[in-house]
């Protein structure tokens, strides 16, 4: 890759995501989406070189329309991951005074209510929920708006629209972690961060001739056998009828070209199929860290 990389992803700035672009990436061009199938779709038409959109939380699982959209509208590969822990703080303007202004709404994404859910029914249980595309944009609209509102987020969302945090940790499982998938149209060199710690995946979507007894079993032993480490596995449906799933398999393992391929003859000889979606590293980033050096 030439040249300053284009880098997108799920925005405005001051969203979990945009702190995985900073811990990953060191410089260049940088583009937030209101969605996340507008950053797909950018990798998708060559707008920019790499995408950056949350996969996994730990708390609420798999951000399906993340997934669904690489396997139904885009034709990407995810050429790494970053795991960064989530520490959700309730966000207000600087000049709330808490004895005085009562919060009537509250706004973020829709993971990220669900991830405070046992807080904020037991602090404001008659605050209305208005769910948003990010924690960004939550973060903007109560900067924005005369009524005294809150915002779920993160320091960055905090720090870039001027708010303050009301009360810090407010997430209901400390262990509370995303994942997030860097993808590009055509796998190709990227300028990172150096020095962060990783391991190696691959990611694979296969695909049933029909549902009968004692294929999924069929499936697994496939890699079972060669000692292949599954880390993850779940069934999404192929949008064709009822009934009709593929299954997305995570390997703790990269790709080599002696077991995977010994796995997909053997499904294939089962009437299965099997999709390369990604071998990739795999980056943790141990702390949020507001001293990480801002890209733009």
């Amino acid at each position: 890759m030439t040249g300053q990389q284009k880098i997108g992803y799920l925005g405005p700035k001051g969203t979990f995501t945009k702190m995985a672009v900073d811990a990953l990436f060191d410089g260049g061009e940088f583009t937030s989406y209101e969605n996340i199938p507008a950053c797909l779709d950018a990798v998708e038409e060559g707008e920019i070189d790499i995408g950056v959109v949350p996969l996994e939380n730990a708390i609420e699982g798999s951000v399906h329309l993340t997934i669904d959209y690489m396997i139904h509208h885009v034709n990407v590969s995810i050429v790494a991951e970053m795991s960064v822990p989530i520490k959700q703080h309730l966000l207000v303007k600087k000049d709330f005074d808490e004895k005085q202004d009562v919060i009537e709404d509250i706004y973020s994404h829709s993971h990220a209510i669900a991830q405070c859910h046992q807080y904020l029914h037991k602090h404001y249980p008659n605050a209305e929920i208005h769910y948003t595309s990010s924690t960004g944009r939550a973060a903007e609209l109560v900067a924005g708006s005369e009524k005294s509102g809150a915002a779920v987020g993160n320091h960055l969302a905090a720090e870039e629209y001027g708010l303050k945090i009301l009360t810090h940790d407010i997430h209901d499982y400390d262990n509370n972690h995303t994942r997030f998938a860097v993808v590009q149209k055509q796998p190709k060199t990227m300028k990172i961060r150096e020095h962060l710690p990783e391991k190696q995946k691959t990611t694979v979507m296969v695909t049933l001739p029909k549902d009968y007894a004692g294929a999924l079993h069929q499936v697994l032993a496939a890699f079972a056998w060669r000692k292949m480490n599954l880390s993850k596995i779940e069934s999404r449906p192929m949008k064709t009828g009822l009934g009709n799933y593929f299954f997305l398999i995570d390997v703790d393992q990269p790709y080599d070209q002696v077991l995977f391929p010994g796995v997909e003859a053997e499904l294939e000889a089962l009437g299965c199929s099997l999709k390369l979606l990604g071998t990739y590293p795999s980056y943790q980033l141990s702390v949020p860290t507001p001293l990480l050096q801002k890209t733009d």
